[in-house]
């Protein structure tokens, strides 16, 4: 498992240095700049593969979590320990603020030590919905929602959340992705989209294939979110994916039929039919989610995430794993 797991962490941030250079320029633009085949390798600055804002609040992510373990030993109960993993994320994501905008959080918790490290204290084209619900300092959550974005800004940070093995939740991990989601992003889509990549990426973790991994995200969010009516559409847009991935139809072609990735649904639909296309080749699968005119890093990452717990950090070719900054 610690293979996958390390996988999951490390394809999430191959696919979006891969897409970084790429986020903002339209499919034409990636053919001219990197050839007909667009971007296979990374646009390396000062020797470094680059990660934005996606790989930088996963790791604040997995920060929050890291240090919420540490505090059971001060936890005056367990009951008082198991109700602070939310609080631990929250604070952690207010570190990643302050070293984005130290005026907008010049005295942040610093519940990780990842706050303090210089190669954090970069801008890398954050998310302004990430930013601005931060910056109200409103934690939110699936009961009392603090907007109605369902930017995937909310996917892309949460895969840390299915390290169920290693965290003792009071809650499923699935829960815990949609809670750490709904935290800034409050549309329903977004946090059904945030439940079943986690509950999927679970599945993978424990060894089991990509498509039934990815029914029993489906399936999992089917009943407990049952009563949403956004769930049909996430359904519709899963199919989509699924039944673009059994088609003739190019990447490009398949992508373009999904979206554009900026919000959750597209985001996590382009990174399922990436990664069912291309189920046995992780590079493959990453580089064809960050081929095309929309949220490159992102759905890169997601993408990596997935391919990684599936295949295993030992299966992530090296020279993509050796330029990776902050390796």
């Amino acid at each position: 498992m610690i293979d996958n797991m390390m996988g999951c962490l490390y394809g999430g941030a191959v696919g979006d240095a891969l897409g970084y250079p790429v986020e903002f320029l339209e499919k034409e633009e990636i053919i001219r700049a990197y050839g007909s085949a667009g971007i296979q390798d990374y646009a390396l600055s000062g020797g470094k593969a680059l990660m934005s804002d996606d790989t930088q609040m996963t790791l604040f992510t997995l920060g929050g979590l890291l240090a919420w373990r540490r505090s059971r030993k001060e936890a005056e109960s367990i009951e008082s320990w198991e109700e602070s993993w939310k609080e631990y994320v929250w604070k952690s994501y207010q570190d990643w603020l302050f070293t984005q905008d130290k005026e907008a959080c010049p005295d942040p918790p610093r519940v990780s030590w990842l706050a303090e490290e210089p190669i954090m204290q970069v801008q890398r084209a954050p998310g302004a919905t990430c930013l601005s619900a931060l910056k109200e300092g409103i934690q939110g959550s699936i009961e009392k929602p603090v907007n109605d974005s369902k930017g995937c800004g909310g996917l892309m940070r949460v895969a840390p959340a299915a390290f169920w093995e290693s965290w003792d939740y009071p809650c499923q991990p699935s829960q815990a992705g949609a809670e750490m989601a709904s935290m800034t992003h409050g549309h329903p889509l977004g946090i059904i989209c945030a439940a079943a990549f986690v509950r999927m990426l679970e599945e993978l973790l424990c060894g089991r294939g990509l498509m039934d991994a990815l029914n029993t995200g489906i399936t999992h969010v089917e009943v407990n979110f049952r009563d949403w009516g956004e769930l049909k559409e996430f359904k519709e847009i899963m199919d989509k994916a699924v039944s673009l991935s059994q088609s003739t139809l190019t990447d490009q072609e398949a992508i373009e039929a999904i979206g554009q990735g900026w919000v959750a649904e597209e985001a996590l639909a382009i990174a399922v039919y990436c990664c069912l296309k291309h189920e046995d080749d992780f590079l493959a699968a990453v580089t064809a989610a960050v081929n095309h005119g929309g949220d490159s890093d992102s759905t890169g990452a997601v993408a990596g995430n997935i391919m990684g717990a599936l295949c295993g950090y030992s299966r992530i070719p090296r020279n993509y794993l050796e330029h990776l900054e902050a390796k």
